[in-house]
């Protein structure tokens, strides 16, 4: 009895256009990983989410969708479109009730986002911090959230800004450790507690 030889596993990568990819791309390009960003014309590839970073968004997104008024809806991990160029995924949008088409939406245009969230990840953490905000404000998105655990008992730590529309860029308005209380995009009030995530 002879072995079958083994096929070798074959992964054909796309190759980027020399004026690197566009929107149309990221959502015609067959076979990309979920999750699949584009930044600067760039697909960026996001390693596995930790527990901690899933059961935070399952965390925000109840807390979003206790108090969002009828005309906003929180949408977790869809692709939002900047220019043809960049296309990031924040974790948690809040966007414009009108701007939900159906059940087979891929995307929303940054005018119609109010608030982008964004986690802090060890293998993108410049992109994270600056890159994605940057160009969340220079689009016009309004609110922006960034989260990411703090000191030895890895607490969340949600650090709130807004749009400052002189400048097209953000400024700190707070840094939320045990509630997360703020009046924009809406009235939000969330217990973002160790026991909080531990009881989901």
């Amino acid at each position: 009895m002879t072995a079958e030889p083994i096929a070798a596993h074959s992964s054909r990568w796309p190759v980027p256009p020399q004026d690197g990819y566009t929107v149309d791309d990221l959502f015609t390009l067959t076979d990309l990983p979920p999750h699949t960003e584009l930044l600067d014309g760039s697909l960026v590839f996001v390693s596995p989410q930790r527990r901690f970073h899933a059961k935070m968004i399952d965390l925000l997104m109840n807390g979003l969708r206790a108090t969002v008024p009828q005309d906003l809806k929180a949408e977790r991990e869809m692709t939002v479109v900047l220019d043809r160029r960049n296309g990031p995924e924040p974790d948690i949008s809040v966007v414009r009730a009108d701007a939900v088409t159906d059940l087979e939406q891929t995307r929303f245009q940054a005018a119609d986002v109010l608030l982008a969230v964004g986690f802090v990840s060890p293998d993108s953490e410049a992109r994270d911090r600056h890159a994605k905000p940057q160009k969340y404000a220079a689009a016009g998105i309004p609110n922006f959230w960034l989260v990411e655990t703090a000191g030895s008992d890895q607490h969340p730590v949600v650090r709130v800004y807004e749009l400052d529309p002189l400048s097209k860029a953000y400024a700190l308005t707070g840094i939320h450790h045990d509630r997360l209380k703020t009046g924009v995009p809406f009235a939000i009030d969330i217990d973002i507690t160790p026991d909080a995530l531990d009881r989901l």
